[in-house]
């Protein structure tokens, strides 16, 4: 069975310290790399993403002088600055595909966002017959929640790896987790085979 971790959005600005932290974070990259470094092999495909907004405009109404925070947010994830940048403590060397999303648009999925070949998560997916996929990342109750949806729509197996995601709040990210598992996702803490 091929099998793929989602890695989602797991940036400066949504850690502690960023433009839109999430508290936990930083945890969420020290915990993914744990993950990598025990079980990259386990993976047949390992495909991170990452807000990459333009630095002009507001990005499709995604950026607000008085953000709602819910379809407006403050100016985040500017590409190639250190904010868009991976948070540190992720070690991306087991990272099959980067992908980057947002340019000019709200995207809060990755399934949105495209490889430097131009290649989409669909696509990458599809190639390596992958049938399950584990999703961990930032924010749960925004784009990890997205992204497990669309990879369930996919038609791939989606385990959510509760102990590896971090939400904005703790309602919202509940509401998600359900919204998933109703939608046939697996919620799993820690290692589970």
């Amino acid at each position: 069975m091929t099998r793929a971790l989602l890695i989602v959005d797991v940036q400066n600005d949504f850690t502690e310290g960023g433009a839109l932290a999430v508290t936990g974070g930083d945890a969420v990259a020290a915990g993914v790399s744990a993950l990598l470094h025990a079980h990259a092999a386990d993976y047949d495909v390992v495909i991170a993403s990452r807000d990459w907004h333009d630095a002009t405009g507001d990005n499709g109404g995604h950026f607000s002088a008085e953000p709602d925070y819910v379809d407006s947010w403050p100016v985040h994830c500017i590409a190639g600055t250190p904010g868009a940048e991976y948070d540190p403590l992720l070690d991306t060397a087991a990272v099959t595909h980067h992908v980057v999303k947002g340019q000019g648009q709200p995207a809060y999925s990755m399934f949105e966002g495209v490889t430097e070949a131009g290649e989409t998560v669909a696509g990458i997916l599809s190639a390596h017959g992958v049938l399950t996929a584990d999703v961990v990342g930032i924010a749960t109750d925004h784009c990890v929640r997205a992204s497990a949806s669309d990879a369930i729509s996919h038609g791939v197996h989606v385990r959510i790896r509760t102990d590896l995601v971090a939400g904005v709040g703790a309602e919202s990210s509940a509401a998600a987790l359900a919204e998933l598992a109703h939608a046939g996702a697996e919620l799993i803490d820690g290692d589970a085979a």
